[in-house]
């Protein structure tokens, strides 16, 4: 069904007036100050927890966001490094709580055999007002390249630099919702010149493995570990998922790099993007927080498997 947007006409990209006209709308719908930055403080006594940068939305909202990273205490430079990301787009709840609940109930019983490095929310301001772009009108999601235009994608492409560490696994946790087609796809073919098609969004879990660099064994022992806590998403009557062909039971593939997406910031051989459908009726929000966190011990779980 094609869904025309009520900012801009059809046929014509966004200019500054239809990027501010956006903005205008934006609103602060919960709080990233009560929500995330007291849970990541508490975290303090068992992790090492580094500010690696900020977001200054002073003229936007009145506000400055701080961007923490939480690292296990006991780095060994002998084991492997594992990468954790939530909240790439800030409306995508279970992506910043999930990563919490993982640091909160899991990752201290693996520190001893792996690194691990959370980001728990990249888009603070997209998490306080529920959107998939930052205020600039442009999706994180799609600039973690050399030439990507966000600041949050380019602030952790710069932080994870400084670390001077390969990373052998990463894990970054998304959600795929109702409002993908009813606002936010929508807003991007305005934002282009065109109209939106939408497709069917898929009930249940399910993740994106990386069309460059595939790890389909990865992608199975997730599934295989979030299958005992949710449902796993089925493809559509053509054997899809949000438009992709399904490469296996609930996986697809895109070109990470490619598309400058968050899955291509590091070099890690495993790779997976979860995608969680919190709109499902089959599902409530703790599960799919409980999802996210059995997506990233399946995988880790797979890594030490491999040796």
């Amino acid at each position: 069904m094609d869904k025309i947007y009520h900012i801009g006409t059809v046929g014509q990209p966004w200019g500054d007036a239809e990027k501010a006209q956006w903005l205008s709308e934006q609103t602060i719908k919960r709080s990233f100050f009560d929500d995330v930055l007291p849970a990541i403080a508490a975290l303090k006594n068992d992790f090492d927890v580094e500010q690696y940068g900020e977001l200054d939305y002073q003229q936007v909202c009145g506000k400055t966001y701080p961007l923490y990273a939480v690292k296990s205490r006991n780095w060994q430079s002998d084991n492997p490094t594992v990468l954790v990301t939530g909240g790439v787009h800030g409306y995508e709840t279970s992506g910043v709580h999930g990563a919490m609940r993982f640091l909160q109930t899991k990752a201290l019983a693996y520190s001893e055999k792996v690194n691990i490095l959370v980001l728990p929310c990249i888009s603070p301001w997209g998490y306080e007002t529920i959107n998939r772009w930052n205020p600039q009108a442009i999706d994180p999601n799609r600039s973690f390249g050399e030439s990507g235009k966000a600041s949050e994608a380019q602030q952790v492409r710069q932080y994870l630099a400084s670390l001077d560490t390969q990373f052998s696994l990463h894990i970054d946790l998304h959600e795929t919702t109702d409002s993908d087609n009813s606002e936010f796809r929508p807003a991007k073919a305005a934002q282009d010149g065109t109209v939106n098609k939408n497709w069917n969004i898929p009930d249940g879990y399910y993740t994106v493995d990386d069309a460059e660099h595939p790890c389909p064994a990865l992608q199975k022992a997730i599934i295989d570990s979030v299958a005992k806590v949710t449902h796993i998403a089925e493809p559509d009557d053509e054997g899809k998922l949000i438009g992709e062909p399904m490469q296996q039971p609930g996986v697809i593939n895109y070109a990470k790099a490619k598309l400058g997406l968050c899955g291509s910031v590091t070099d890690a051989p495993l790779v997976s993007t979860t995608e969680v459908y919190p709109d499902s009726p089959s599902a409530t929000p703790e599960q799919c927080i409980q999802a996210q966190v059995a997506a990233v011990t399946g995988a880790l779980e797979y890594l030490l498997q491999q040796g």
